[in-house]
Formats: C-alpha cells, structure tokens, sequence
C-alpha cells in the first residue's frame, strides 16, 4: 500500500502550470526531521528520474537542471504535505510524478534510496 498520496495532476498547454501535492496516506506517517522529501517523474518510456525535493528540518531545497527556475517545491511541516508548483511546463515535462521519503538528504537523486512512496499522478503538456 502506496505511504503518500499525490494529487493535482492534468493536462495543460505549453506554457501553462499546475501545483501537485502530497500528503501521507495514515496518520502514523512519520516524516522525521532528518527526512527529505522529494519528487521524481518518469516519462513515458523512460526511467524514473529526480525533480526536486526539499529536507524537512533546514528546508533546504534541490532541484533538477531540466526544471530549475521552473519549478518549486516547497513543504508544509503542520499538515506534513509538499507541493511542487510547475510553472513555463513544456510537453517534455509529460510524465507521472511521484511524491517520496528519503532518510536524509544525500545521493537525493537515487530512486532506491527512498523508503516511501506514492502511486503518482499524471501530468501530460500538450495543446
């Protein structure tokens, strides 16, 4: 059973923007201090790849090249969610997201380091 569930995901022209969340999916979902909380995608066809992801405790923010100056995470600690607001998105930007828990903050683009994880949620750029 998928720990985080996302939401907000659509179609959109070029161009255009949406914000995804995720929240845990129980209440006993615990995201420590140490955590980072993070997003990937995977395009169709491809591997799962790094978006951005945010360290609960410094809210120290990290971000992939393709997205950066585009996209931004952000977390809120009382309702224990993240969000990433996508904005200028381009069809190359089509892909399911995902919302995950990493223990700390390093090697944050590794997908099999995080312990958490959501079953995604579309997003498809197109006109």
């Amino acid at each position: 059973q998928a720990q985080l569930v996302e939401s907000g995901g659509g179609l959109v022209e070029p161009g255009g923007s949406l914000t995804l969340s995720c929240v845990p999916s129980a209440q006993n979902f615990v995201i420590y201090s140490s955590n980072l909380m993070a997003w990937f995608r995977q395009p169709p066809g491809k591997e799962r790849e790094f978006v951005a992801g945010v360290t609960w405790r410094n809210n120290e923010k990290f971000y992939a090249d393709s997205v950066k100056g585009r996209f931004r995470v952000s977390r809120d600690a009382h309702y224990n969610a993240i969000s990433l607001q996508m904005n200028s998105l381009k069809p190359e930007d089509t892909a399911i997201y995902y919302c995950a828990r990493k223990s700390d903050k390093y090697s944050y683009t590794d997908a099999s380091r995080y312990d958490a994880w959501g079953r995604g949620t579309q997003v498809t750029v197109a006109s």
